[in-house]
C-alpha cells in the first residue's frame, strides 16, 4: 500500500531550496532597507527601497495587501518610483478545491505601457499544475506541470503564442527529494541550456549546495558555470553563508536578527582572480539589508 502523495512543487520552485542557499542573504553591491507592517484589519503594508552603490541611483516601491480569508481572497496593490501601478487579486478554493485563480495587471501611466496574466492553478496529492495567459503579448498561452511520487519528480513547461500559431517555448525537469537532500536536473531555453542542483541538510546547523549550468550556445570558453556554497548557523538568531563560482568570485553574507522583527544583513563579494590587481575598483563589491517586520 503505497502512502500518501504530498503535493508537488510548482515549476517554479523546482530546485528552490538550492536556489535560496545560493540565492538569498548576499545583499551585495546596494543597500536594502524594507519595511511590513499589519493592521488589525488585516491590511499588510510593505514598503521597500533599494540604493545601487554603483549608480547612486534609488528606487522603491510600497504595496498595501488585503486578505479576506473566509471567502479566499487576497487584493494586492502596489506603485513603485517608476511610476508602474500594480494590482493582483488571488481567489483560492473558491471554484473548486485545490484550484487558485490569480490576474496580474500592470500599468505605466506615463508611457501607456501595460500588462495583464491570468493564472490558473490547480494542485492535489501528486500533481501540481498551472496555465498563464498573457493577454498583451502575443496572445501567449504557458502551462506547465509537476508530478510527483515518493519523492520523485517530473516537470514540464510550455509556451504557445496564439497570434502565431506556435510553440514558443519549452523546458523539462526531474528530480528527486527527501526531508535531507534535493537533486534537480533542468533543460531550459528549448533544451539549449542544462542546469544540475543539488541542495543537502547536512545537520540542523549546516546547508550545503551546489549548481551547474551548462549552455549550448555559448562560446567553449564560457558555457558552462559552477556554483558552490553552504550555511551555516552560528545560533538561533544568526547564520554566515559563503558561495564561490568558477570564475573566481567569492560571495560572503552574515544574517542577524537583533530583535523579534527586525534583521540586519550584510554582503561581500571578492574577484579572488584580482586580490593583488591594483586596478580592482569595481571588482569587489559591498552591501546591506535591512528588514524590518511588524
Amino acid at each position: 500500500m503505497s502512502l500518501p502523495q504530498p503535493v508537488p512543487p510548482s515549476w517554479k520552485d523546482l530546485g528552490k531550496s538550492s536556489n535560496d542557499l545560493l540565492g538569498k542573504d548576499f545583499p551585495i553591491s546596494n543597500v536594502t532597507l524594507e519595511v511590513k507592517t499589519l493592521t488589525p484589519s488585516n491590511v499588510a503594508f510593505k514598503v521597500g527601497g533599494a540604493r545601487d552603490a554603483k549608480s547612486s541611483l534609488i528606487g522603491g516601491d510600497i504595496e498595501a495587501k488585503f486578505f479576506n480569508k473566509p471567502h479566499g481572497l487576497v487584493f494586492t496593490q502596489s506603485w513603485t518610483t517608476s511610476n508602474i501601478l500594480k494590482t493582483q487579486v488571488e481567489i483560492d478554493n473558491q471554484i473548486a478545491k485545490g484550484v487558485k485563480l490569480d490576474l496580474q495587471t500592470a500599468l505605466t501611466p506615463n508611457t501607456g505601457a501595460k500588462s495583464a496574466l491570468f493564472t490558473t492553478t490547480y494542485k492535489q496529492p501528486g500533481l501540481h499544475t498551472r496555465a498563464f495567459l498573457d493577454v498583451f503579448k502575443g496572445p501567449t498561452f504557458t502551462a506547465d506541470t509537476v508530478i510527483g511520487r515518493d519523492g520523485f519528480l517530473v516537470g514540464a513547461e510550455a509556451s504557445y503564442n496564439v497570434t502565431e500559431g506556435k510553440i514558443t517555448k519549452y523546458a523539462t525537469a526531474i528530480g528527486y527529494s527527501a526531508p535531507e537532500y534535493a537533486v534537480t536536473l533542468h533543460g531550459l531555453g528549448n533544451l539549449s541550456t542544462f542546469a544540475a542542483s543539488y541542495y543537502h541538510r547536512v545537520n540542523p546547523d549546516v546547508e550545503a549546495g551546489a549548481k551547474a549550468i551548462y549552455d549550448t550556445r555559448a562560446s567553449p570558453s564560457g558555457n558552462v558555470g559552477l556554483e558552490v556554497g553552504a550555511k551555516v548557523y552560528l545560533d538561533a538568531a544568526a547564520f554566515v553563508k559563503a558561495k564561490i563560482n568558477n570564475t573566481g568570485i567569492l560571495a560572503l553574507g552574515y544574517t542577524q536578527s537583533l530583535r523579534p522583527g527586525v534583521r540586519a544583513s550584510f554582503g561581500l563579494a571578492l574577484d579572488t582572480q584580482r586580490l593583488n590587481d591594483p586596478a580592482t575598483q569595481g571588482a569587489h563589491k559591498v552591501g546591506a539589508g535591512f528588514t524590518f517586520d511588524g
